[in-house]
């Protein structure tokens, strides 16, 4: 092999290293968190220069796709239940960490009312009301427990309408196309300046806390880049960032 051939191998050799290491850190993203991932991204490229590709979905369909092989590195889920099971079954490198947790509100883009949304749900001018699937989506799941703590889920049944996250849920209301859902607070700051909305926050003692869990995936084990992203979200940085999204910082979450 003469001397410019190995010169160009070993440039070669060093250039795809080089695109390898480059590579996005895939982050799989409960639906909730469509909107205020994209603000945490470019904040953390801003800082890092590491660049991030959120993988948006229900939380319980993102771990059927890790569960099946899907090669993301970290794992924003809207429960803790979810990322529990992960490293239960091996696919996750330590235990979850609580990062966020979630506010639960009635929304509508029609000027309703909301004093006595109980009542409001069971007029006839009350047609449709979305819901996420409460087997996949943990807001789903805790609309349902306020509906069941209210006493109304039965006699207001025919009327929901489920979507297959909180994403199509807040579509729903925007697009008008139920008449109230129950979503995540952070979908009013996302439609701050698109859909004027009204909303009630939900009293979080009628339901179980929106915790919501992080692990990283076996898929980033030694990635540094994986491991400063999972850090990151830790930080005062990022949870001032949540906060501003409408969620909050629990006092104690688990390790």
């Amino acid at each position: 092999m003469n001397k410019k051939r190995l010169v160009f191998l070993s440039l070669a050799i060093v250039l795809l290293h080089g695109t390898i290491m480059a590579q996005n850190i895939r982050v799989a993203a409960a639906a909730n968190l469509q909107s205020v991932i994209e603000v945490l991204q470019k904040d953390f490229k801003q800082k890092t220069g590491i660049v991030i590709e959120p993988i948006i979905g229900s939380s319980g369909k993102l771990v059927a796709q890790i569960s099946n092989g899907a090669p993301f590195d970290v794992f924003l889920s809207a429960d803790v239940d979810f990322p529990e099971t992960l490293f239960k079954n091996g696919f996750a490198v330590k235990k979850p960490v609580v990062y966020a947790a979630g506010s639960l509100i009635i929304c509508s883009s029609q000027n309703i009312g909301f004093d006595n949304w109980q009542r409001t749900l069971m007029t006839a001018k009350v047609k449709k009301i979305a819901i996420a699937n409460p087997a996949t989506a943990p807001y789903g799941k805790a609309a349902t427990q306020l509906l069941q703590h209210k006493g109304i889920l039965n006699e207001i049944k025919s009327k929901i309408v489920y979507g297959e996250s909180i994403a199509q849920v807040n579509t729903y209301i925007t697009a008008g196309v139920a008449d109230i859902g129950f979503t995540t607070q952070a979908l009013v700051k996302e439609s701050d300046s698109k859909t004027k909305l009204y909303y009630k926050v939900i009293n979080p003692k009628e339901y179980l806390p929106i915790l919501q869990g992080m692990v990283l995936l076996k898929h980033a084990e030694n990635n540094l880049d994986a491991e400063k992203f999972y850090q990151y979200i830790l930080s005062p940085a990022a949870r001032k960032i949540f906060v501003a999204y409408g969620y909050y910082i629990p006092s104690k979450g688990i390790e």
